[in-house]
């Protein structure tokens, strides 16, 4: 009796855990369907801002687990410009992009420097990632396509269905990669914006994470006018972008390692 009981469990287990194949095809392409109605919403938005919540992870060499946690907001107008803040306990740093210069400014060591990375802003996000070492929050999420930029190299995708972020009821989402687990809840209704998306490296000591939530959506006349220029009501002193500290990831005393 023991053993059919145990026969059972295990079985019911199975079946929890995996599924029947076209539950699982069905689950796929409603995730898909999801995911690409998010796409679609914030692709067509000519005007947006959100404000937002970051956590990055990063592993010691003693293999313990930071968490750097910093806020801040974007506002953008497409095709070609956008203002992006950052504050955490190490970097207060504001971005502007006006179509032609990049002005970076940071903060705490009243500092700036600009470059010229003429185009939009799908260009801009493209160029501070691969070029510059310094990616825009959630900035996947913001490409005018992100669709395909976020399903390359996906590998699995579950449905895992819905989820509260901030009061906001969510569809949640899981994808995977070879490299990379993510996740994403997209805000149900008419406007399907995301709420929260957290990324988790799988090779790496203790799978870090990034996570960022978003709050206060606003498209369309409800945001707020923006010239997107750098005016320097500070009067700020312009440096080589070498040279300007407390604007990274990660705070000025970090060393990294030989894994990123």
């Amino acid at each position: 009796m023991k053993v059919k009981v145990l026969y059972k469990l295990v079985t019911l287990g199975l079946v929890f855990s995996l599924g029947t194949p076209v539950a699982a095809q069905a689950d796929e392409a409603d995730a898909r369907r999801i995911l690409k109605s998010m796409s679609d919403y914030v692709g067509a938005q000519t005007a947006l801002s959100f404000e937002y919540d970051a956590i990055l992870e990063v592993t010691t060499k003693e293999d313990q687990v930071l968490a750097l946690a910093s806020s801040g907001s974007v506002t953008l107008n497409r095709p070609n410009k956008i203002h992006v803040t950052r504050a955490g306990g190490f970097a207060d740093v504001e971005m502007l992009f006006d179509g032609e210069t990049l002005t970076l400014l940071g903060k705490n060591h009243n500092i700036y420097t600009q470059l010229e990375v003429p185009g939009t802003i799908d260009h801009l996000v493209d160029e501070l990632k691969n070029t510059y070492n310094r990616p825009l929050p959630a900035a996947d999420l913001l490409l005018s396509g992100s669709y395909d930029e976020l399903m390359r190299d996906v590998i699995d995708v579950k449905d895992l269905g819905s989820g509260v972020i901030g009061g906001v009821e969510c569809d949640f989402l899981a994808f995977r990669t070879e490299d990379v687990d993510w996740q994403i809840w997209i805000a149900q209704g008419e406007r399907p914006y995301p709420c929260r998306y957290v990324i988790t490296t799988k090779h790496l000591a203790n799978a870090p994470q990034y996570a960022v939530q978003t709050r206060a959506w606003k498209t369309g006349a409800e945001v707020a006018t923006d010239d997107f220029e750098f005016k320097n009501p500070t009067n700020a002193d312009k440096v080589k972008l070498e040279d300007l500290k407390g604007t990274g990831a990660l705070p000025d005393h970090f060393k990294k390692g030989d894994t990123e």
